[in-house]
């Protein structure tokens, strides 16, 4: 079996970083996935597909890949890039602000 361990990035819509701290593992489909001739959905009869395990580090999910004979390759994740301002969105909004705020 081969699967793959990352760090998943966070999520386009929103500023914040939740589930985004856990290592995923996820097994890599078995077989090709076939599409529904009436309704256009597509299937497959690979189970592990739907299985992502979770895990607090790195050499955890290691150590179980390993313990269970798994291939897995370790995807590290991209740093964020620190460009973010230090108040954000509250800051238009601040009593103190030196020059009124406009759009």
């Amino acid at each position: 079996m081969h699967a793959r361990i990352y760090r998943p990035a966070r999520n386009a819509m929103t500023s914040g970083m939740a589930k985004t701290h856990l290592w995923v593992l996820e097994y890599a489909p078995a077989s090709a996935r076939d599409v529904d001739p009436l309704m256009g959905w597509t299937s497959s009869s690979d189970t592990q597909a739907q299985v992502h395990l979770r895990f607090e580090t790195k050499d955890a999910a290691l150590e179980y890949a390993q313990a269970h004979g798994i291939d897995a390759q370790v995807i590290e994740p991209h740093q964020r890039k620190q460009n973010v301002r230090p108040r954000g969105y509250g800051e238009n909004f601040a009593t103190n602000r030196r020059a009124p705020w406009t759009h």
